[in-house]
């Protein structure tokens, strides 16, 4: 019998990692100064910052002078698209089923600044229709901006593709790989992404602490959002998270070493969860079930609104969405830009497995949710 909490909401935070936290605690103690000092031991806490940067570029396959320290991956995204300029295109263009970080800054930024945006509808597996997608892009845009992996549904996009279409109209691509980076292999040079947002604790690394990727070619064209002490070169100010920097560089370190093994453990998980909750009468899963990420399954329980299940489920977390919007009791923008009614959406639930995770834990979790499906109907 399990008498601990269950969690199945890495989506929205991971637990952090015992060797992260091993790795930070000397920068709140022992290495405390300021990199930016011109002291010995502040120029030694910059030493431990180039490393820093070394390791995080290592796993997204770039330079390290192509890596931003941020807040997390909304700052990295609102610097991206709000910071992005380019002669006189004046276009922005993303898909409806982004997360809230892109599209409430695409909508801000386009009305102050007076530019054009479209919002493109997806498909009802989720992926971008490709067609409706290049002839959106014109000689005018100026910045497309598509995730990697939903962060409700998990369905992984053509990046590789977007970006072929995004470049041959001389636009620049925004990918937001939070639920992406630290999980499965993201090469930005091989995707060919000109701008990505991620942050650490979505791979067991410390919250606070993101980078945006931003490749040479456009380093030219993006302008600072915070300005003050001239950081990373100017283009982000202010005093560098330095313990947070170091736990994002391990979390990075041991995400490469161990994310196929954590992988091919956790998907079995899923698909044991997914396989035994669709045995319940008026399920099914939301998304594309072939392009997606492993530790996610997205489903509806026919007749049973969410908020209440997850209520009663008490010490099992699960999600009904996004965690930046789970206190609201609309049906999820992400699961009405599948084409699911208003009613489905508020019946649907994610769940988002992690490392952790066991076996026993799923099956506990399966037997709960079938005899709480029946009592509610």
């Amino acid at each position: 019998m399990i008498s601990h909490n269950i969690y199945l909401d890495h989506n929205a935070t991971t637990k952090l990692d015992g060797n992260v936290l091993e790795a930070m605690i000397p920068f709140f103690t022992e290495h405390y100064e300021n990199p930016g000092s011109s002291h010995l031991a502040g120029l030694t806490v910059d030493e431990y910052i180039e490393e820093a940067f070394r390791q995080v570029a290592d796993l997204i396959g770039c330079r390290t002078n192509e890596i931003i320290f941020t807040s997390g991956a909304t700052e990295s995204i609102n610097l991206a698209i709000r910071g992005i300029s380019h002669g006189e295109r004046n276009h922005l263009v993303t898909l409806c089923t982004e997360h809230k970080a892109v599209l409430d800054t695409v909508k801000d930024h386009a009305e102050k600044s007076h530019l054009n945006c479209s919002i493109l509808p997806v498909q009802n597996d989720g992926l971008a229709d490709l067609d409706l997608l290049e002839q959106a892009i014109t000689g005018k845009t100026l910045l497309v901006s598509v995730m990697l992996v939903n962060n409700e549904t998990g369905t992984i996009q053509y990046i590789k593709e977007i970006s072929e279409l995004v470049h041959a109209k001389g636009a620049f691509l925004l990918c937001d790989a939070t639920q992406a980076v630290g999980k499965i292999p993201v090469n930005v040079q091989e995707l060919g992404i000109d701008l990505m947002a991620f942050s650490a604790h979505k791979f067991y690394g410390p919250k606070g602490i993101g980078a945006l990727y931003v490749s040479k070619d456009v380093k030219k064209y993006l302008s600072s959002q915070i300005t003050g002490g001239g950081q990373q070169k100017n283009r982000r100010s202010g005093t560098l998270n330095v313990p947070g920097i170091i736990g994002m560089a391990k979390a990075c370190e041991i995400a490469k070493e161990s994310m196929d093994h954590h992988a091919a453990y956790v998907k079995n998980l899923r698909d044991r969860l997914e396989n035994r909750l669709l045995a319940i009468d008026g399920t099914s899963v939301n998304g594309s079930l072939r392009h997606r990420i492993f530790n996610t399954t997205n489903v509806v329980f026919k007749n049973v609104f969410s908020e209440q299940l997850i209520m009663a489920l008490q010490h099992i977390s699960v999600s009904s969405g996004s965690a930046c919007s789970s206190a609201t009791t609309e049906p999820s923008h992400v699961l009405k830009g599948l084409g699911l009614n208003d009613e489905d959406a508020l019946c649907s639930i994610r769940f988002s497995l992690g490392k952790d995770n066991t076996k026993e834990e799923i099956d506990v979790v399966v037997r709960r949710i079938s005899e709480l499906v029946a009592q509610f109907r």
